[in-house]
């Protein structure tokens, strides 16, 4: 896979506000916020889609909610936000490296995901 624009994060290639931080993941601000608190929770391991994810990645999946969860009390949302995670370009992923979306600070209804 070639590097994308999450991995140039990474590896400090390309700036981004980076809010979190540890030896599996990283958290920045989208650039494109969806509601009032909205970051990426981005796997340090370039997966593709989460389809793409194997057994050997069973520990990086379940760190990265354990992530949201550190990133949601880090940024006072803790009590109320919302995770999605894209697969595919039917589903709205435009880059292709894993990445979790973590949202707050405003009241979601289920209509805006076409529930």
């Amino acid at each position: 896979m070639a590097d994308s624009i999450f991995t140039r994060i990474i590896n400090r290639e390309l700036p981004s506000e980076i809010i979190y931080e540890d030896e599996h993941c990283i958290a920045i601000k989208d650039i494109a916020p969806k509601a009032p608190v909205h970051l990426l929770i981005i796997p340090r391991k370039p997966i593709a889609k989460l389809c793409d994810a194997s057994g050997d990645d069973l520990a990086l999946l379940g760190h990265l909610l354990l992530a949201a969860g550190a990133v949601a009390r880090q940024v006072g949302v803790e009590d109320a936000f919302r995770v999605i995670v894209n697969n595919g370009a039917g589903a709205g992923q435009t880059v292709f490296h894993l990445h979790l979306h973590l949202l707050a600070g405003k009241q979601f209804s289920e209509s805006q995901l076409g529930f």
